[in-house]
């Protein structure tokens, strides 16, 4: 049996990640700098703060609060390229199918790439097909923006639902709230992902089924959680209008590719906007799954956002290493990952609009790097994908940052802020910046006992207020929560994504972990809803549950 040719380029021609020379040349370095203490590094380096930063596209990076040297970047690069990072980024962008477990291209990018592009997916030019979808959505907008597009009754729309899951929920909510600054606050939106009926309930409490646009976001449109969703929203429509089925075209659209499914549903194909298998779900908020985001602050803002990202591409394909923002973040994760054993990453956004920005990229990076097995199929023998969390400041500095400063564990941080506020209120952004700053300069250079002591606090105090510092962060500032700077920061960790995914050899474009649960939960549904007592023949704790669950449920 051949091996596939996206197989063969991308894993036989690389060593196993830990025989290669810079790994092991790593391990080494590690003992040598893991008592160096950024108090030390920039007493020796005036110009540390200075000379470690990178800049693209309007985004600077601030990176000299790490626990490294110049040493420790040499490395880095090295493993970089003795992981074929570069001929991976050309495979990716040049369209191979790197997803080698689900034999397909991995084109994000092209969802984003002017129409003078060409990106071929066996052969074939994907990017007019990509402005083809955005053409239709920019009308579809433009008809429910401007009141043309009226629902059953002839009233316009006001509100909208989407209903997805996973990436067609994360992505949309998060666009939504990140940009809401340049929503049309005439229009409401709501987003429905959770099989838990409370979510649906809440989402249409307050609104007139008449005045109602859902959008229904299912690639296959068989996804168990949004189809049920979807079946309830249809149900809650037809009784608020008077059970009118055709009524059902006016208040429904679909963004999948199963034309048969979505006809059956009710929905006028020609309502449909389409995407690939080449896009991922975490991956798909630039594609028809962002019809929400475009339908809430405009085809032309959507088109900057687009331009944003696409901006981000070209630096992570085109810029050196040593430049590259997307590279150095990913190279600075693993550092802490594999050879300081952190465990998380906190994702700290000192902008309130970006309040869903930690969760979505738990989703991007967990479910990409969450892996035990390398390309080629061994178990891996290193640490991958660590947990990503976080909330925005200031809020958080009220609540879990306290450990973040004197706990005992390691948790590297980015910090995110603009230089501009959308909402100026005299003094509310500099005292915002001014704890980003203040905060980057707390973890990294701490509190001695002896400056403690040297503040009058008693001896048996001291202890309790030293700060050790030596807590590692990144700074990433933009000028302005614009909807191509949003664009700029998602592409940003797209690419810190693949990075980390190259090294670690792992497919960072398949999901099976997510696969097991949900075929158990079809299997156990009809055993919670059968009228009989069932047979059950799971272990002894699920049958438990389900046999307790039921007499409750009586």
């Amino acid at each position: 049996m051949s091996t596939p040719v996206a197989e063969q380029t991308q894993t036989s021609k690389i060593a196993p990640l830990t025989s290669l020379h810079a790994w092991k040349a790593l391990e080494a370095h590690a003992q040598q700098v893991r008592g160096l203490h950024l108090r030390r590094l920039f007493a020796d380096d005036p110009k540390r703060g200075e000379r470690m930063t990178a800049e693209a596209a309007g985004l600077f990076l601030d990176y000299s609060k790490n626990r490294i040297t110049d040493e420790t970047l040499r490395l880095l690069l090295e493993l970089a390229q003795e992981s074929g990072l570069k001929q991976r980024i050309e495979a990716m962008f040049s369209g191979e199918k790197i997803n080698i477990t689900e034999k397909r291209a991995v084109l994000h990018v092209a969802l984003r790439a002017p129409r003078s592009e060409s990106i071929l997916v066996d052969g074939e030019n994907v990017v007019p097909q990509v402005h083809e979808v955005l053409d239709k959505m920019t009308a579809f907008s433009n008809r429910v923006r401007s009141g043309e597009w009226t629902g059953h009754t002839g009233k316009p729309i006001r509100n909208v639902v989407n209903i997805g899951i996973g990436g067609s929920d994360l992505g949309p909510v998060m666009a939504y709230e990140a940009l809401r600054h340049y929503s049309r606050r005439d229009l409401n939106f709501r987003f429905v992902s959770n099989v838990d009926g409370t979510d649906f309930a809440e989402a249409v409490h307050d609104f007139e089924p008449d005045e109602t646009l859902f959008i229904v976001s299912s690639k296959t449109f068989t996804t168990l959680e949004t189809m049920t969703n979807a079946h309830t929203a249809r149900t809650w429509l037809l009784k608020g209008i008077g059970g009118h089925q055709s009524s059902v075209a006016k208040h429904f659209v679909a963004v999948s590719t199963n034309a048969e499914e979505v006809t059956k549903f009710g929905i006028d194909t020609a309502n449909m906007f389409g995407f690939w298998d080449w896009v991922g779900g975490r991956y798909s908020m630039d594609s028809a799954i962002g019809l929400s985001t475009m339908l809430a602050i405009g085809p032309d803002n959507f088109r900057a956002m687009l331009e944003g990202f696409h901006a981000i591409d070209e630096h992570f394909r085109t810029a050196p290493f040593e430049r590259n923002l997307p590279v150095l973040l990913g190279l600075l994760s693993i550092w802490y990952t594999d050879f300081f054993d952190a465990q998380t990453v906190a994702i700290l956004p000192y902008e309130q609009y970006l309040k869903r920005f930690p969760a979505y990229l738990q989703q991007l990076t967990m479910e990409s790097n969450g892996k035990h097995v390398t390309l080629s199929g061994n178990t891996v023998d290193y640490e991958t994908g660590p947990i990503y969390w976080g909330e925005p400041g200031t809020n958080g500095q009220h609540s879990f940052y306290q450990l973040i400063h004197q706990g005992t564990r390691l948790i590297p941080c980015d910090f995110l802020a603009f230089a501009k506020a959308l909402n100026p209120l005299g003094r509310h952004h500099d005292m915002l910046l001014a704890n980003v700053f203040a905060q980057t300069e707390a973890l990294a250079f701490g509190k001695t006992p002896e400056q403690v002591k040297a503040e009058g606090t008693p001896d048996w105090l001291v202890p309790h207020r030293v700060f050790e510092g030596n807590r590692p962060s990144n700074t990433i500032l933009a000028d302005e929560l614009t909807p191509a700077a949003l664009g700029k920061l998602v592409a940003l960790y797209e690419h810190c994504v693949f990075t980390q995914g190259t090294i670690w050899q792992v497919n960072s474009f398949d999901q099976w972990g997510v696969e097991l649960g949900k075929a158990l939960a079809q299997k156990i549904i009809p055993e919670l809803e059968s009228e009989t007592e069932p047979e059950l023949a799971h272990d002894s704790s699920t049958n438990n549950l389900i046999r307790r669950y039921r007499k409750q449920k009586e």
